[in-house]
Parts: structure tokens; C-alpha cells; sequence
């Protein structure tokens, strides 16, 4: 599938999640994107935002089955990925698939599950299969998790996301409160109907969305690009305010992205543009700042900011379209 006809693809998606969720297109953008790049998404803001009906959503419109796990404390492994019972008619251990066995799984709150629980999700969003007793199992294809957490939560019964934990989300955005008019929309939806729940329909299905995927792996970068890339990545390790800075695998799902984003806009080319676009998401939840940094409150998007405007910028031509 080429950029165009994911571009299409793509519109009528936001389209019609525009029509239930009550957020910016960028942010439905963004996760889209990291749809396309084939990767997993974690929304943080505060209660009441929109975030589990945004994930709900995106499951119906893209056609795909969708899972639920609500992440608390007592939550185990076994409650996640699964776990083998005892058949009592052919009298064997016939293994009973978890939640995860969904194309869309919302890890919701998943701050609020313990590390354990937490590193359960590692070998599925990495790898695509999850093993239980020494056994693999695939997981659905497409297969995707979009995870919630809510900042303003930071008392007994959560556990921050260890490092490891959140270079596995390719993107992290915020769906933010809606403006004056959003949320006057929010009332006029709520007065005119009997259900408190907005509905979507279906735009796409399982193949469309394995097809979408494949549009990125055709859009082309030119090397200039691809150095900006790597010159943005290597700039945060030599920040004097951060103690980590971004992977090497950070670096490759910068470039992913920024293809995704560009397909999503309907072009067959990445341009600078598209990988300042989409760095924030991309970058921010990768750095851990040095604690001199941490104690005078410097934000992480502040860094990426002075980066963005320090790291030079590459000029290209205007390419034609094909």
C-alpha cells in the first residue's frame, strides 16, 4: 500500500473518531502514527480526559477485537498473559489465553501494576507472543497496546515504568482537556442522546490495517535527513541535563515515526519538518535527567525544545510528487 492510499485510509480513521472523541487531531494523529509504525502508545494525563474511549474507539473504527486490563497492584502475570488449567475431560493442562490475546489491548493505569506485572508486557510488545511455563504463544496480528497512566497519581499503590518499560512505547502523548468549545460540544453530545458512551463505526479492517503498515517501509528519506535523525538522537546524550539519553533503538523508531508521519500525510518523503513533528512524542519519555536537573524542575520537553533549535537543520528541495 502506497502513502496516498493510506492517507485515505488514514482521513476516514480521523474522521470518524473525531465524531466520538473530543481531542485534538494531532493527538489522534499521533497515535494513528504510532498505529502505522507499527509500535505501542502511552497516554498520560488526568482522569476524565478521554483515554480509555479513545482506545475503544480506535479498536472499532480500525475493525479490530479489543481487551481491557485494569491495572492494579494485586494484579499477576498469569492474570495478563494467561495460564495453563487443568482439563478435566482429556485430563491434561490446556492453556487459557489472558487479555493480551487481543489486537488492541488497553493497559489502563498501568502504573498502578507492580514491576513484575509490568515486565509481563516486555516479551508481547516486543516480540508478539508471550510464553507461560516455558511455552510460546503467538499473539494476534495486527497486535498493539495502548497504555494509560495518570500523572497526578503518585501515592501509595503506584509504581513508576521502569526505563526499559517505556523505551518499548513508541510514542507518548497527552490527550489534554478539550477547549471552550470541545467541552461545550461534550454537554450538547450528552443532552441529546440516552447513553452516556458516543458510538464509532467500523472504516477498516484486520488486512487494511496490516497494509497500512506496510505503507512507511516505501517512503523515502534522503541521507540529509537520515543524518538530522542521528544528529537530534546524539545531541540529547550530550546534554549536560540528562544522565541517559536515547537508545540506539530510540534513534531507529525516530526514523519509523517520521516515515508513519509522513505516510499518514500522504507523502512518499520524509522532510525535516515531519521528524520535528514528531520528536516530542518519539523522545521525551526516553531521557532520564540528571537529579541537579530533576530538582530545579527542568522539563524534559524543554530539552528536546533548546535541541530542536540548536541541532542544524538541513535544506531540500522541494521533491515533486510521484
Amino acid at each position: 500500500m502506497d502513502a496516498s492510499v493510506a492517507h485515505q485510509h488514514g482521513e476516514a480513521v480521523l474522521d470518524e473518531l473525531s465524531r466520538a472523541v473530543i481531542v485534538e487531531r494531532d493527538v489522534l494523529r499521533t497515535i494513528l502514527t504510532g498505529v502505522m509504525a507499527n509500535g505501542h502508545v502511552l497516554l498520560e494525563d488526568v482522569p476524565g480526559t478521554g483515554k480509555t474511549l479513545t482506545a475503544r474507539s480506535f479498536a472499532t473504527v480500525l475493525g479490530l477485537s479489543f481487551n481491557r486490563i485494569q491495572f492494579t497492584p494485586d494484579l499477576l502475570p498469569a492474570d495478563v498473559t494467561g495460564t495453563f488449567v487443568f482439563n478435566e475431560r482429556s485430563r491434561e493442562f490446556d492453556f487459557s489465553e489472558g487479555p493480551l490475546f487481543a489486537n488492541v489491548v488497553l493497559a489502563d493505569e498501568i502504573n498502578r501494576a507492580s514491576p513484575k506485572t509490568q515486565a509481563a508486557l516486555l516479551e508481547a510488545m516486543e516480540e508478539g507472543q508471550v510464553t507461560v511455563d516455558g511455552e510460546t504463544f503467538p499473539l494476534p496480528d495486527p497486535f498493539f497496546v495502548i497504555a494509560t497512566q495518570n500523572p497526578v497519581e503518585r501515592g501509595e499503590g503506584t509504581f513508576p515504568l521502569p526505563e526499559a518499560q517505556k523505551d518499548r512505547f513508541l510514542v507518548k502523548s497527552s490527550i489534554g482537556y478539550p477547549d471552550e468549545a470541545g467541552e461545550l460540544e461534550l454537554i450538547n453530545r450528552r443532552a441529546a442522546r440516552e447513553t452516556s458512551a458516543p458510538t464509532v463505526s467500523q472504516q477498516l479492517g484486520p488486512e487494511d490495517v496490516r497494509g497500512i503498515r506496510q505503507a512507511p517501509e516505501h517512503v523515502r528519506v534522503h541521507d540529509d535527513v537520515k543524518q538530522y535523525v542521528v544528529d537530534l538522537v546524539r545531541a540529547t546524550r550530550e546534554d549536560g541535563r540528562v544522565d541517559v539519553g536515547v537508545s540506539p533503538r530510540g534513534c531507529q523508531r525516530l526514523f519509523e515515526v517520521a516515515r508513519a508521519w509522513a505516510a499518514v500525510g500522504g507523502r512518499a518523503y520524509v522532510t525535516p519538518d515531519d521528524v520535528a513533528d514528531i520528536a516530542h512524542p518519539v523522545l521525551d519519555h526516553r531521557l532520564v535527567l540528571t537529579a541537579d536537573a530533576t530538582v530545579n524542575d527542568v522539563d524534559r520537553s524543554t530539552v528536546i525544545d533548546d535541541l530542536l533549535d540548536q541541532v542544524h537543520v538541513p535544506t531540500l528541495k522541494r521533491e515533486a510528487p510521484r
